[in-house]
């Protein structure tokens, strides 16, 4: 496992190869931090930086897991976005989910994080490491991206797959329904981003993608209801 720069002060880390579990850092910012263990990872690599704070997509548990470590290590302050605030604090990740009784929520409560305060809410239009931070609710309610309009890169956390998670398919996908909180507020936030035309986007699951209008395209292909 290594660290591959993608462009300038953007730098993205395969916790799980090739390319299931990604974190990216942004100039001196941590974005995601993977499963409750991935630090065992993570913090070597992160050894000779230093960095300024961590940032959060979306609290679900293969983004959270390792936070609470790598801030109380690194001493560093936490963000994620105000919607998914709570679920964060807590390290009960339920409310994010939109069927409480579903097993992945069970599963969700075993592999989280421990919960961890949150030094402030992330808004539309916030700066976090030379990124623009755009709001992007429904996978959960509190889901957010990271926009460098200079150019063009986009940091989508789960809003789409280039990889499934589960099936190791490659491809662009929807995320999971039984894990995403509202499906069609997360289609409006994907229609939101590809409005933006990126250039290069990158995922929390699946190798970036250096052709920004195949995302586009594969966003005005998706259901409107």
């Amino acid at each position: 496992m290594k660290i591959e720069k993608i462009a300038e002060d953007v730098w993205r880390i395969p916790l799980m190869q090739p390319d299931l579990v990604n974190v990216y850092i942004l100039e001196d910012v941590l974005i995601d931090s993977g499963g409750r263990f991935a630090h065992r990872k993570l913090l070597p690599l992160l050894s000779d930086r230093t960095l300024s704070g961590h940032a959060l997509t979306h609290g679900h548990f293969d983004h959270q897991g390792s936070s609470h470590t790598v801030c109380q290590h690194l001493q560093v302050p936490l963000f994620c976005g105000a919607g998914d605030r709570q679920a964060v604090e807590s390290g009960d990740l339920v409310a994010l989910m939109p069927d409480p009784g579903v097993l992945l929520t069970f599963i969700s409560r075993s592999l989280a994080g421990p919960g961890h305060p949150v030094s402030a809410p992330l808004s539309e239009g916030d700066l976090i490491g030379g990124f623009t931070v755009i709001e992007t609710p429904g996978h959960t309610p509190g889901h957010v991206a990271f926009w460098r309009e200079e150019d063009g890169i986009l940091i989508l956390g789960d809003v789409l797959f280039h990889r499934n998670p589960v099936t190791f398919r490659r491809g662009l996908s929807e995320p999971f329904v039984f894990a995403t909180f509202d499906p069609k507020a997360n289609r409006d936030s994907a229609r939101k981003l590809a409005a933006l035309e990126p250039k290069v986007v990158c995922f929390g699951h699946g190798a970036p993608l250096a052709h920004g209008e195949q995302f586009t395209r594969f966003v005005e292909g998706l259901p409107r209801a």
